[in-house]
């Protein structure tokens, strides 16, 4: 289920970086940032691991279908469009033929035709005539293959609005990709928490940083301590039955991305006890694109802490 943020709602979900920013005034001290913590501690297996995560992380953002490639979210406004990349276009591509082809909309249903002579595939089936667009969350959804593979287009639904989403392997985000920053690995942000179920059934608001809310399912949440305070994180189901944690805190607008980041787990165990690596978390994909529709961290998981571990703010280079 999703329905649409208030204005007002938005511009507070925002600007609440601002406000942890604003959090008391003894942040730790030291370091360029301000926000230094005690010396870090690891071990070379440590290192290690979180260097190989590291390298999977950007292998993934830079694949030809990962988020750098994103170079377009154009929301369907009318029964039809005209889709390419001449400036007659009705949805104009940043990549891509002049004239891809053209989508309806027809009894709550989404429809493609590619244009006469332009080489569209779903898969490795070209597509020769109209067919139906199934959405990203459906079961089976469909993917416009197009450019020689290089370009992909699917249907999105984003605050009960439908969109074309384009991503294409030649996106200067992608091929102009920069450096991804991390603080020091450091053992200290290892930290035991235990898992505490709700009810089944349970959902959680989750507003996203285009103005909408999604319900989305929240099986628990994650308790932990660090320096003698007690902190709670609500989750979101995650893959292969861990835990998806959207986490803002003391760092967001200073070293870290404003908006937060995100944190996967493991499943918990049968005692309830769960691991937080916080060294692994990362930046949601709308640090590195315009284009992307991020989950923004709910009000019960802006902590009042500096997570001084993981992913940095990430330094668009010119021009991207």
């Amino acid at each position: 289920m999703t329905r649409h943020l208030p204005p007002a709602a938005v511009a507070a979900c925002l600007l609440f970086a601002a406000a942890l920013a604003g959090c008391g005034t003894d942040a730790p001290a030291g370091g360029d940032d301000g926000l230094a913590a005690d010396t870090p501690q690891t071990s070379p297996a440590m290192t290690a691991a979180e260097a190989e995560w590291r390298s999977e992380r950007r292998e993934r953002l830079l694949a030809e279908d990962g988020w750098a490639s994103l170079v377009g979210l154009h929301r369907l406004e009318l029964r039809a469009h005209y889709i390419g990349s001449s400036a007659t276009s009705g949805i104009r591509l940043a990549h891509g033929p002049a004239k891809l082809g053209l989508v309806q909309q027809d009894g709550g249903r989404v429809y493609f035709t590619p244009e006469q002579g332009v080489a569209v595939a779903v898969g490795e089936a070209p597509v020769t005539g109209r067919i139906e667009l199934r959405d990203a969350r459906e079961p089976d959804p469909t993917e416009l293959l197009f450019d020689d593979g290089q370009g992909r287009l699917s249907l999105v639904t984003r605050g009960g609005h439908r969109a074309l989403r384009v991503k294409h392997a030649e996106a200067h985000g992608r091929t102009a990709f920069g450096d991804l920053e991390y603080w020091p690995v450091d053992a200290g942000w290892l930290v035991d928490a235990r898992f505490e179920p709700h009810p089944a059934g349970r959902t959680i608001e989750i507003a996203n940083i285009v103005g909408g809310v999604d319900l989305l399912p929240n099986p628990g949440a994650v308790e932990f301590s660090r320096a003698g305070s007690d902190y709670r994180l609500e989750a979101i189901d995650g893959e292969d039955g861990g835990l998806f944690l959207i986490l803002a805190d003391r760092t967001n607008g200073h070293a870290s991305y404003g908006a937060g980041r995100y944190l996967d787990t493991a499943a918990p165990d049968a005692e309830g006890r769960v691991t937080l690596n916080f060294n692994r978390a990362y930046n949601p994909p709308c640090a590195f694109t315009d284009f992307a529709t991020c989950p923004l961290p709910p009000p019960e998981n802006r902590l009042d802490l500096a997570v001084t571990a993981g992913e940095k703010a990430y330094v668009k280079p010119a021009g991207t």
